[in-house]
C-alpha cells in the first residue's frame, strides 16, 4: 500500500476497511519508530507534542487512520509483548 504525504478525511473515506487495517497497521509502526528514537535522544525529558516535526506528523497521520477504524467498528489487533513493527 503507498500512503499518502497527507493524511485526510477525503483519501481515508476511499478505503475499504481492510485497507484501513493496513494503513493504520503501517502508520502505527512509522509512527512507534519515530517515537522510540526521540525516547532515545530525550530520555526523561520526552514530550510528544514538543517533538521534531517528523515525530508530530507521524502520529497525526496515525491518529487520523486510527479514529477512523473506531468510527467504523473496526477492531485494530496489536500481538501482546510484540513490537508494533514486528
Amino acid at each position: 500500500m503507498v500512503l499518502p504525504e497527507k493524511v485526510n478525511a477525503r483519501w481515508i473515506a476511499t478505503l475499504g476497511n481492510e485497507q484501513l487495517l493496513e494503513a493504520e497497521h503501517l502508520l502505527h509502526t512509522v509512527f512507534v519508530a519515530e517515537e522510540t528514537a526521540e525516547k532515545r535522544r530525550k530520555g526523561a525529558r520526552y514530550t510528544m507534542l514538543r517533538g521534531p516535526e517528523s515525530l508530530v506528523s507521524a502520529w497525526h497521520r496515525w491518529l487520523l487512520v486510527h479514529n477512523a477504524t473506531h468510527t467504523r467498528g473496526v477492531v485494530v489487533h496489536r500481538a501482546l509483548g510484540r513490537r508494533a513493527d514486528a
